[in-house]
């Protein structure tokens, strides 16, 4: 079944699929160490790696294992990053979130108001039961991002991941269906 990427609006946010167009803005928001010091992987270095990310996003789709959407602000146009729900089993009605956004854009609340836009549109479009995040021990921002949208600390991963050497924890969280509209 393929996953139509939505469009959506929030108060501040345009959610949409990407564009061939987000090519540089892509690259300059992968490619930022800082950004990237809690992801699994290294920055990027090729600015080659748009194409394959943005050829991976249409894939997902196709495939209706996720979608993840450009965050672009709606005041000034602004891209922001991006926001993913992605690794959708309709078996076991479950999927994981995940977000990635722009150091001027941090502890704004944008996002926390993208993911929420995303798990609405999740919730409302699929039968689904269990959205799953993880993130970085040493980022509790992040964290409370997740938490203030319901979701619930589960455990830790230990030495789940090596980047450049660098060993670290993943927090795992969970929202389930049934806890989503209280949460709203």
């Amino acid at each position: 079944m393929e996953l139509l990427t939505p469009t959506l609006r929030t108060d501040r946010l345009l959610l949409r699929p990407f564009a061939a167009s987000d090519a540089d803005d892509l690259t300059a928001l992968m490619s930022d160490a800082r950004v990237l010091e809690y992801w699994d992987s290294p920055p990027w270095t090729d600015p080659a790696r748009a194409g394959v990310f943005l050829e991976r996003c249409r894939t997902m789709a196709e495939q209706g294992s996720g979608i993840r959407v450009a965050v672009q602000r709606l005041e000034d146009g602004a891209f922001l990053g991006w926001c993913l729900f992605v690794d959708w089993d309709d078996t076991f009605r479950s999927a994981r979130l995940g977000y990635c956004l722009t150091q001027t854009s941090w502890g704004h609340g944008y996002a926390t108001e993208a993911s929420r836009a995303v798990l609405t549109w999740a919730f409302d479009a699929l039968p689904l039961n269990r959205v799953q995040a993880e993130c970085d021990t040493r980022n509790p921002a992040s964290g409370r991002v997740l938490e203030k949208l319901g979701f619930v600390l589960e455990g830790t991963l230990r030495q789940d991941c090596i980047v450049d050497g660098v060993v670290s924890d993943s927090w795992v969280y969970g929202l389930l269906a049934e806890d989503w509209p209280v949460r709203r």
